[in-house]
């Protein structure tokens, strides 16, 4: 009877110190932002258990864990067939081309609360005749900058000093660019301020402009700028609100309306939210100021809405999504009414990129499936308007289609899109996309013709 008690005493003190541990710590998943990644759990020895552990926490310091260093690399390769970039309009034909993008990355924990990050990144484009800023950088300083955090009674400031990168919600409007092979970076001064659901930011940035001439040449200057000052609330009648106040300068702007010096200030309003089933995501940026000596008044609107049937196979979603962006109404009336969405991501309407934010009416309703774990599949049906036939038609990210100004026709295009993503593991990441635009008049006219893009990707990191 004894023993029996004591083999129960000794079960039960396991189970109670079982049920008291702590969970195995969660490798983070490698996505977008490598220095969001937190690789601090390393520091205890027996958790190292990968290749390559060793050098994802190095220690800096034998009595503070907080001081490491962490390596990693992120790998992209895609292949694109495109016929054709624009519609065809500008001449350029079939484009097949493979782009390549290599990044490596040291995150330098210098203490709990300071830390400094650098990235450098090889991009390639093989296959394109004459890459743009976008598409090939043989090899330059992509990331470097120091951040840091401490307290203020009840909240939190954070901050950040150094090129970096900035996104704004969906990135409609403020992004990293990932659709094209060359990421936007700012070299920028950050902060934030958080307390309980609120976060109050403040920045001032100049975009980084790109060259492929030789290594480390790319560059900011004072005749780019972007600033302002951001406020988010959360819990805001089911979701969370935010409104930014910024201002874009560009001391070498063009537009088919106006060309010179543009200043821009902009207020965006934005809330996003989700309850029983239904999301949405809803935004809406007024833009006023000068370029070229003529008033700007522009606007833009997005929305993206959904119903998810969590209780059906493959959990399917039904979405729709509606985009506004103002045109040129008048070229004579003193005014500019282009709307510029400054540094728009290269996927938010399809990852071909024939269509930019400016003058433009699109309406998209979408079917998304979930198959298998980690495997989502979007198909969708869209058409795209000119929102005001006096002024041009727009592609990525806001190029003016030649001959399309002030041309008769108001529909653009329509186009069907299939999307599939794999997350494969947790560095993996594989994913197809093909999009069909069947063109309008207003495009035919202009030299261009229906149009193809077709995409096959992976992307790996460690």
């Amino acid at each position: 009877m004894r023993v029996g008690r004591l083999a129960l005493a000794a079960v039960l003190a396991v189970a109670g110190a079982l049920a008291q541990a702590e969970p195995p710590a969660q490798r983070p998943t490698v996505g977008m932002y490598r220095w969001q990644e937190d690789w601090s759990f390393l520091a205890t020895s027996a958790l190292r258990t990968e290749p390559g552990d060793a050098l994802k926490y190095l220690a800096l310091s034998d009595d503070d864990p907080a001081r490491y260093v962490s390596f990693g690399i992120t790998l992209r390769e895609r292949y694109e067939h495109n016929d054709a970039p624009r519609f065809g309009a500008t001449g350029v034909g079939t484009v097949d081309s493979l782009i390549h993008r290599l990044e490596l990355h040291a995150d330098v924990h210098l203490s709990e609360r300071v830390r400094f990050f650098v990235q450098v990144e090889n991009a390639l484009a093989p296959g394109l005749g004459r890459p743009g800023p976008a598409d090939a950088n043989k090899l330059d300083l992509r990331l470097a900058f120091v951040d840091g955090r401490l307290d203020a009674g009840d909240g939190l400031i954070k901050w950040r000093v150094g090129r970096q990168e900035m996104a704004f919600d969906l990135q409609r409007f403020i992004s990293v660019r990932d659709g094209p092979n060359v990421r936007q970076a700012y070299d920028a001064i950050w902060g934030d301020y958080e307390r309980g659901d609120w976060r109050l930011s403040g920045f001032v940035s100049r975009p980084v402009q790109y060259r492929n001439a030789s290594a480390f040449d790319d560059v900011s200057n004072r005749h780019l700028a972007y600033g302002g000052v951001r406020v988010q609330r959360q819990a805001v009648a089911g979701g969370e609100f935010s409104a930014t106040l910024s201002e874009y300068r560009n001391d070498d702007a063009r537009f088919p309306a106006a060309a010179g010096e543009e200043r821009r200030r902009n207020l965006d309003l934005r809330w996003v939210g989700n309850a029983r089933g239904f999301d949405w995501d809803v935004e809406g940026m007024r833009q006023r100021g000068r370029l070229g000596g003529r008033a700007v008044e522009a606007w833009a609107l997005g929305a993206l809405g959904g119903y998810t049937f969590a209780a059906l196979a493959w959990t399917p979603r039904l979405g729709v999504q509606i985009d506004a962006a103002s045109g040129d109404r008048a070229r004579r009336d003193g005014r500019v009414g282009t709307f510029n969405p400054m540094f728009p991501n290269g996927y938010y309407v399809t990852l071909s990129g024939y269509t930019g934010y400016s003058n433009f009416i699109h309406f998209k309703p979408s079917l998304t499936l979930r198959p298998a774990a980690g495997v989502k599949v979007l198909a969708a049906l869209g058409t795209l308007w000119r929102q005001t036939m006096r002024d041009a038609v727009f592609a990525q990210p806001s190029l003016a289609l030649p001959r399309t100004a002030g041309a008769p026709g108001r529909r653009t295009a329509n186009y069907v899109q299939l999307r599939i993503d794999w997350a494969a593991a947790r560095n993996i990441a594989l994913a197809f996309e093909a999009d069909r635009f069947d063109v309008a008049d207003v495009v035919r006219a202009a030299g261009g013709h229906d149009s193809t893009y077709l995409g096959a990707e992976l992307r790996w990191g460690w």
